[in-house]
């Protein structure tokens, strides 16, 4: 046999055992069971972006598979379950509906939902300027301010303070807008109690009303002596002048002389005479 010869035979046998090889491999692989995967669950989510106080329909929300070991406290899997209750908060796209992000099924959809017991919706009238500038938005936190107006005198007066804003502009159901981009608003509905609502609708019908943003973070109290008129102008007014008075110099160059002394007293003489013997007395 000739030497190309085996050598043909020796790569022919190797190609094949090299075949054989890799299709019993291949074979062992695809037959090998699987690991177990992670459970998983069906979760209710919202299929966009919903502001708060909308009802929910079947196309504002859409079913997913979770992972059942990260299970969501107060999740729903049946789309049903959330369909035609109001949201209470808003919601991003793809984020777990909750039970504590929605209305109980009676109570429907749009602002009373939103409203905590014991208190109540406010609407007000405001304009660019009593608006801070379209920066009043709904979830920020604002001061009440009034100035009643009587004859020449002005009052200005925190009526309430540290009130959550509800909603700002003519409609409740707006587009979403971006985190602190300033909308055009012509009422702006607060959340206050009973008798701070008493105070405002009174402050609106007795002069002008003004809102004053507050930080999110503060909630202590506004505690403020109301301006006046009186004081406005005595802070402003020029200090009053006072004409400083003549001083007297004293000339020290010139002492006058001492006064002369006075003159002596004159002397007087008393005689007297007892038993025919006189004597004189000088007093």
């Amino acid at each position: 046999m000739k030497r190309n010869t085996r050598l043909f035979i020796v790569l022919g046998i190797a190609v094949v055992t090299a075949a054989l090889a890799s299709f019993g491999v291949n074979e062992a692989i695809i037959r090998r069971p699987l690991p177990p995967g992670d459970p998983m669950i069906d979760v209710v989510v919202a299929a966009q972006a919903i502001e708060m106080g909308v009802s929910l329909t079947k196309e504002r929300v859409k079913v997913i598979a979770w992972p059942a070991r990260n299970q969501i406290a107060g999740a729903f899997a049946n789309v049903a379950d959330v369909v035609d209750r109001g949201l209470v908060a808003p919601v991003a796209e793809n984020e777990p509906i909750t039970k504590s992000k929605l209305a109980p099924k009676e109570a429907g959809g749009g602002l009373p939902i939103i409203i905590t017991n014991g208190m109540r919706a406010m609407s007000v009238k405001v304009n660019e300027v009593i608006g801070v500038a379209g920066f009043v938005t709904p979830k920020t936190r604002v001061d009440v301010i009034v100035t009643l107006r009587q004859n020449k005198d002005s009052l200005s007066c925190v009526v309430v303070s540290n009130v959550e804003v509800l909603t700002a502009g003519t409609r409740y159901d707006e587009e979403a807008r971006k985190d602190g981009k300033p909308i055009q608003s012509t009422v702006v509905t607060l959340m206050v109690s009973p008798a701070d609502a008493e105070r405002i609708s009174l402050a609106a019908s007795e002069g002008q009303i003004m809102l004053a943003l507050r930080n999110p973070l503060d909630r202590d109290v506004t505690l403020t002596s109301c301006a006046d008129t009186a004081r406005l102008t005595a802070r402003s007014a020029p200090p009053e002048r006072v004409t400083p008075r003549p001083r007297v110099v004293r000339d020290t160059t010139h002492v006058p002389p001492p006064p002369p002394p006075p003159p002596p007293a004159e002397k007087k003489v008393f005689k007297k005479c007892i038993s025919g013997k006189c004597t004189e007395e000088i007093l």
